[in-house]
């Protein structure tokens, strides 16, 4: 049985919203428990809610500029369940983001004015912490070593969804099952090398409070300036370069270039070069300002989606 809700697919500032594109942003969608279905174009995720187990949702395409919304499992959930799933699908679909100057930007470059449309929304997940985590876990290793990590977290620390079906649909482990968790369960479960103790402690520090990540990512640039969070990014732990441009696209902040062993080749084979230094990848984007990072990412992922 499901519950289906309608949520408008428009931002801030009026500008169009692209949903398979916002879908299909990054490599996230297909980490547990979202699963991505690029052939229905719908995206599976489990939204925690004030009370009572979270549930399953899936989010596809409705009607006119609307996506449709269906909550998983029996039963027709109450008032305040369909607002928290709402809220959380907006959450994680970036609804809250203007986009409008960038898009401006974009129509005065031949080679990102088709993003104008409605694409750049970055998908994100329902926390910080689970996006910091998730991170940690695609660094220095194979996408299927970061796949099989995050289905360890998920299916034997997360908890069962609503609706869902399997250990994979429960929602991502809080803070504290993570931090209660021991070091053997890392290195014999979820076989996360060196990633172990990084988990770990960052697991600790924001279950006991020392670490308010979700803060982190809430504040504006005003606030806390890029320079800064960077900065406080980079001292967590397994946090490093890389990483820390990766958390600041999934919180909104995307002065940062993600340059790593997929972007430099591919943004290289786009221009029809071997190689492209850095300097001159960050000079060609520099226009953008603060979203210069999201207009490189757009650059090299056009083909993602027909």
């Amino acid at each position: 049985m499901t519950t289906r809700l309608d949520l408008r697919l428009a931002g801030p500032g009026g500008e169009p919203v692209d949903l398979v594109r916002t879908l299909n942003s990054h490599g996230f969608a297909d980490l547990a428990p979202m699963r991505l279905d690029e052939a229905a174009g719908t995206l599976a995720l489990t939204v925690r809610v004030p009370r009572g187990r979270p549930r399953r949702v899936v989010v596809g395409r409705g009607r006119g500029r609307h996506a449709a919304v269906e909550i998983l499992g029996p039963g027709t959930p109450g008032a305040r369940t369909q607002a928290a799933v709402l809220e959380g699908v907006r959450h994680v679909l970036r609804m809250d983001e203007d986009l409008s100057d960038f898009y401006s930007a974009c129509l005065d470059d031949p080679d990102l004015a088709w993003a104008a449309a409605g694409a750049g929304r970055m998908l994100r997940g329902p926390t910080v912490f689970e996006d910091v985590v998730k991170t940690i876990c695609t660094t220095n290793c194979t996408w299927s070593a970061t796949v099989r990590m995050v289905n360890a977290l998920v299916g034997e620390l997360g908890d069962p969804a609503s609706g869902g079906e399997g250990p994979l649909a429960n929602a991502f482990p809080t803070p504290e099952r993570m931090a209660a968790a021991p070091e053997s369960f890392y290195r014999e479960t979820v076989r996360s090398g060196y990633r172990g103790a990084y988990l770990i402690s960052l697991a600790r520090s924001v279950a006991s409070g020392e670490l308010d990540l979700e803060a982190l990512g809430a504040a504006a640039r005003e606030e806390l300036p890029d320079e800064d969070l960077e900065a406080q990014l980079l001292a967590l732990p397994g946090v490093g370069p890389y990483a820390a441009a990766h958390i600041m696209m999934t919180v909104g902040r995307h002065s940062r270039l993600i340059l790593d062993s997929w972007t430099r080749p591919k943004y290289a084979r786009l221009l029809g070069r071997r190689t492209v230094a850095d300097a001159t990848i960050r000079r060609r984007f520099r226009r953008f300002g603060p979203e210069a990072g999201l207009a490189f990412w757009l650059f090299v992922t056009r083909d993602w989606v027909e």
